[in-house]
């Protein structure tokens, strides 16, 4: 059998709050801003890591997928608030530092770095949409 060639290149997380999460993911995780796009009402923001220009997050507006029900969005809309609707893993080698930089800058704090049973250090914090951010530490 022989491997795909794939790599991640977009994932998407919603938002409600467009210049809260630029502010978060441009200004405290530092990630650089590769496209900001609004229509009709509406924002998406691309952001991502400068130094892997081919991996983006997409942040959009939980409305915009027309195929969903008012039901359904309103649930969405809950479940942000909670922080169980979307998650994002990230990795540092400075986990550490990274926590005291979030921290700093009033990131909501999850879970200070800890050694987990399964293997890895890490942490957690939800973005200004309540998206739960997870940072592994890289060994």
């Amino acid at each position: 059998m022989t491997a795909m060639d794939i790599t991640v290149h977009w994932t998407f997380l919603p938002h409600n709050d467009p210049d809260a999460s630029l502010a978060f993911y441009r200004d405290t995780l530092g990630f650089e801003v590769r496209n900001d796009v609004g229509y009709g009402g509406m924002r998406w923001i691309t952001v991502g890591p400068a130094d892997q220009p081919g991996t983006s997050i997409v942040l959009h507006p939980p409305a915009a997928d027309p195929g969903i029900t008012d039901d359904e969005r309103r649930t969405i809309v809950e479940m942000m608030a909670k922080g169980t609707y979307a998650i994002l893993v990230l990795a540092t080698a400075d986990l550490d530092g990274a926590f005291a930089r979030l921290r700093a800058s009033g990131a909501d704090v999850v879970q200070e770095p800890t050694e987990q049973p399964y293997g890895i250090r890490d942490c957690a914090f939800r973005d200004p949409a309540g998206n739960q951010i997870r940072i592994n530490e890289l060994r």
